[in-house]
């Protein structure tokens, strides 16, 4: 089971395309009039939501800023769990394939192992309008989740895979405590499911082009073996065909009967085949 490297990014693409679902938030301020005067991008990482709090207070006092603080808003994100979904697991001994690196050989790779990633987005705000503005850009697109579609394969690239995202979850806190001078956060935080599927190594293996089928009569021959009554022997045809998505072909079937003592005569039954 162990033993054989492979890495197909599934973790990986998963934090890339969670991120790239917030990377293009925008916060606007406007005068009394309610006029726009100025359009702020909402900076996006992927870090501890305890970590920025860290650095969010690390100087609080306004009156004494000596040091560059964070600028708010503020977006970033986090892996908060991975669990296994059993409601999807599908059949372990399903196998899927592509063409390998020739017309005679396939890529075979089983069935997937379904997993649930808990991800965890921060909205860090001084106040609240900046926040809710933020909040309100990723609400309606979760009734209650967003189907995003990926490749899961990079060598592969016709194979695609949707990827549910589903809402779970809004926290809201205001850690604003002491004098007016201090500084004042908000955070909102949002938890998300994402079900991802996870595969195992991918094996290139010849094609199946022949299938032998001996049929025995039990007890009917020595003491330690059974009595042979026939042979069934299935190929492709045309005998070139390589069984592909677009083939069209059928299939010869050679039944050889045999007679004491088990000398086969046979004949062929032809079965054409248009899949």
């Amino acid at each position: 089971m162990f033993g054989t490297h492979f890495y197909h990014q599934r973790l990986r693409k998963s934090v890339a395309i969670f991120g790239t679902l917030f990377n293009n938030l925008y916060v606007l301020r406007k005068d009394s009039n309610n006029r726009v005067i100025s359009q702020v991008k909402v900076p996006l990482s992927y870090a501890p939501q305890r970590s920025f709090l860290e650095r969010i207070r690390n100087n609080p006092d306004l009156d004494n800023d000596t040091k560059v603080s964070v600028k708010l808003p503020r977006l970033s994100f986090e892996i908060t769990s991975i669990a296994y979904d059993q409601g999807r697991q599908l059949q372990k001994t399903n196998q899927f394939q592509q063409l390998g690196s020739s017309l005679s050989l396939r890529n075979r790779f089983y069935s997937f192992v379904p997993y649930n990633i808990g991800f965890q987005l921060s909205v860090y705000a001084k106040n609240q309008d900046d926040a809710l503005q933020v909040v309100e850009q990723v609400l309606p697109f979760f009734n209650p989740q967003y189907t995003l579609t990926m490749k899961p394969f990079a060598d592969f690239p016709d194979i695609l895979e949707d990827v549910p995202i589903a809402l779970v979850g809004v926290d809201f806190n205001d850690d604003y405590e002491g004098e007016l001078a201090q500084r004042r956060t908000i955070v909102y935080s949002l938890q998300f499911d994402m079900r991802v599927n996870f595969y195992g190594p991918i094996k290139e293996q010849g094609v199946v082009r022949t299938s032998i089928n001996n049929l025995y009569e039990s007890t009917a021959g020595l003491n330690d073996s059974d009595g042979l009554l026939e042979r069934i022997t299935v190929t492709p045809n045309p005998t070139t065909t390589f069984g592909s998505v677009d083939s069209d072909f059928g299939f010869t079937t050679l039944i050889e009967a045999a007679t004491t003592p088990y000398v086969f005569s046979d004949y062929v039954e032809d079965n054409y085949v248009t899949p």
